[in-house]
């Protein structure tokens, strides 16, 4: 089961002339099962929302709820909220020289479940994780995201959502920098994930061509810091066609 319910969220952020608020308001429940897709165009607040939620000390909550399966999630801590089941595949992985994969990778998982994995298996585990993204099972012996392309960063971030398996994965921008190949790769791993039971996805993009393989139940067209409109899938291609001009500029 996942159910993942934000209310009337309202999120600032901290500049050289004050609090400045991002989020005015936001209201969205990621159900079991459901993939939501939001979009919008820059700087309408997408990637606060995911910070927010995922508890990056730069933005303040400054009004609304985030409750995952009814626990509230603001009252947790960053590390708390990923045992809750709350994953974010950030749109820039940082590096970190000198930790590998296979060492980061098996520090998460224990840190999520409470107990090491045993070795045997998880070493497995993980080869079958990279080979799904196709990456080499040399790949885990470098360091986190240190000189990986960006199609090689997307998809480590992927096998951490197979290997983690988390109930919510909130994807922010997963399909920026990626070329047609990787994006393939790194949809199918997103398939993968959302066709467990009790899944839920959330997926900011500002372009439909991930959609095309990721096929959302729920699409939100995200501007100026609040859900202008909400709709099926056909909304992902009206606004391919139209853009997000008349939300612009009606001011919502």
């Amino acid at each position: 089961m996942s159910k993942l319910e934000i209310k009337d969220l309202q999120v600032s952020v901290d500049t050289e002339d004050g609090p400045k608020e991002i989020l005015k308001g936001v209201t969205l429940t990621i159900g079991d099962g459901e993939t939501h897709a939001i979009m919008g165009p820059n700087g309408s607040g997408k990637s606060t929302l995911a910070y927010s939620i995922a508890g990056h000390p730069k933005y303040t909550v400054t009004g609304g709820s985030v409750t995952l399966d009814g626990q509230d999630v603001l009252a947790m801590s960053v590390d708390e909220r990923a045992r809750a089941g709350l994953f974010l595949a950030m749109q820039y992985p940082v590096e970190v020289p000198g930790v590998s994969v296979a060492n980061f990778l098996r520090t998460a998982k224990t840190a999520i479940d409470g107990e090491a994995p045993k070795l045997r298996t998880w070493v497995k585990d993980v080869n079958t994780a990279l080979g799904n993204l196709d990456l080499d099972p040399t790949f885990s012996q470098r360091s986190v995201n240190e000189g990986f392309s960006g199609g090689e960063k997307k998809r480590h971030e992927i096998a951490q959502l197979e290997l983690l398996d988390p109930k919510v994965a909130i994807l922010d921008e997963t399909d920026s920098g990626l070329d047609i190949d990787a994006l393939k790769v790194v949809s199918e791993g997103v398939n993968r994930f959302r066709a467990q039971e009790g899944k839920g996805v959330l997926l900011i993009t500002h372009y439909t061509r991930i959609l095309r393989y990721i096929q959302p139940d729920h699409v939100h067209v995200f501007v100026n810091g609040k859900v202008a409109e909400s709709g099926g899938a056909e909304l992902a291609d009206q606004l391919e066609a139209e853009g997000y001009d008349k939300y612009v500029k009606a001011g919502v």
